[in-house]
């Protein structure tokens, strides 16, 4: 990336640290809706985009190679300090053996040499896929155009997202919102059913 194109992201990466305060109030977006503008709509996809970023070894990597499975994608940077805290629960979320079938990815919108010398120093246990305009436009791609971060995506293994939590997320939100996609999955209820119960649910968060 050019000195241009490189302070261009600064700003825009500037930008959306500010657009948290936006978001706050929106924890739960409905995909096919869009969100409340700030400067122009963009309705959250009902299916997961396929999107082709580099992984921390410089690999392209897409989304596809998870098709099949239900898929956490937390969109994230090293300069986010709720995105740091979120780190250690997701974490133990890829290991839990309650969800053994479930593919969590990280995407860093970051300069990769930040995101390399934060990986070098910070346990990441999970695949993380890093872009700078790219993952800017991973974003747009998501239906996420005001950029807070983090936001996080639950998909499921039709590649359906069920929903996108915009800000810090906590266990009790992720495992609840997985047991929706595991219904999901099985039958058990369908995607109106998992939104609307989604929306009904107040965390207990300590």
């Amino acid at each position: 990336m050019g000195r241009s194109g490189r302070w261009f992201l600064v700003f825009l990466l500037a930008l959306a640290a500010g657009g948290g305060a936006y978001f706050a109030g929106r924890a739960w977006l409905e995909p096919g809706k869009p969100p409340t503008p700030t400067i122009r709509p963009v309705a959250i996809p009902e299916t997961r985009p396929d999107i082709t970023l580099a992984d921390r070894e410089g690999r392209p990597r897409s989304l596809s190679e998870w098709n099949g499975r239900p898929q956490v994608i937390n969109f994230w940077a090293t300069w986010c300090a709720p995105c740091r805290r979120e780190i250690p629960m997701l974490n133990q979320l890829a290991k839990d053996s309650a969800h053994p079938d479930v593919a969590l990815i990280g995407i860093a919108i970051d300069f990769r040499e930040d995101v390399l010398h934060f990986l070098a120093e910070t346990p990441v246990d999970y695949t993380v896929l890093i872009g700078e305009q790219d993952g800017l436009d991973a974003a747009r791609a998501f239906g996420v155009e005001s950029l807070g971060l983090p936001f996080t995506a639950f998909v499921d293994s039709a590649g359906h997202i069920v929903t996108i939590h915009v800000g810090e997320l906590h266990r009790p939100q992720a495992d609840f919102i997985l047991s929706l996609v595991r219904a999901l999955d099985a039958g058990e209820i369908d995607i109106k059913a998992a939104q609307d119960r989604i929306r009904a649910y107040v965390p207990e968060i300590s």
